[in-house]
């Protein structure tokens, strides 16, 4: 009897894990379908954030699809950016492309392969992007823990740098054609929200 309650107890456990992360669908179609909007500016004033001094480098704005979601808890990138994601739009927003694309993240990079390409190289890496979200605000940190792979998401902030006093610094990409190291970017994230069905229907624009 006891045996049966476990492996009850435990299937029922990794149904509701897996239901509360499976990944969302929606069917064929271009889902976000403009590309990031930012304003690079020189000047922007720093501010003191954790100890760090963060430097704004743009003004950035974001509708996207998330690829993938990768969570970090240790080291100094993880008091700033709990939360990498990599993220699509345009063509990287339409499960006919993702379908054929197998994504990972792991060490703050963003990875795909395929046996056939469903897009030219180059427009992948042009349509997505790793991002690392640092949260302004206890809200913004709260949203970001619900992110799943699926989520259509739209958020705005800043690209950014990030110094310490010992002379460490984290640097965002500021270009959305780069790959490899210092491509991702780094953003300031102030306001964040998951769009569910209904907002889709209404959200047609820019970010």
């Amino acid at each position: 009897m006891v045996k049966r309650v476990f492996v009850f107890a435990v299937v029922f456990l990794g149904i509701y894990f897996w239901w509360g992360h499976r990944p969302i669908t929606y069917g064929h179609g271009v889902m976000a379908p403009y590309s990031p909007r930012q304003v690079d500016h020189a000047g922007g004033a720093p501010f003191p954030y954790k100890g760090y001094t963060i430097t704004p480098l743009a003004d950035f704005q974001v509708k996207a699809r998330v690829l993938s979601a990768k969570r970090y808890s240790y080291g100094r990138e993880a008091e700033l950016s709990p939360l990498d994601l990599a993220l699509g739009w345009g063509p990287m927003s339409d499960e006919r492309v993702l379908d054929k694309l197998q994504i990972s993240q792991s060490g703050r990079f963003y990875s795909w392969w395929a046996n056939e390409l469903p897009l030219p190289e180059n427009r992948i890496t042009v349509f997505s992007a790793n991002m690392h979200m640092l949260p302004a605000t206890t809200e913004v940190r709260k949203s970001l823990k619900k992110v799943r792979k699926g989520h259509i998401v739209k958020f705005a902030g800043s690209l950014v740098r990030v110094d310490a006093a010992d002379g460490w610094h984290w640097t965002s990409s500021l270009t959305r054609k780069d790959s490899g190291a210092g491509a991702c970017e780094m953003v300031w994230v102030e306001d964040f929200a998951i769009l569910d069905k209904e907002d889709l229907k209404t959200s047609r624009g820019r970010p």
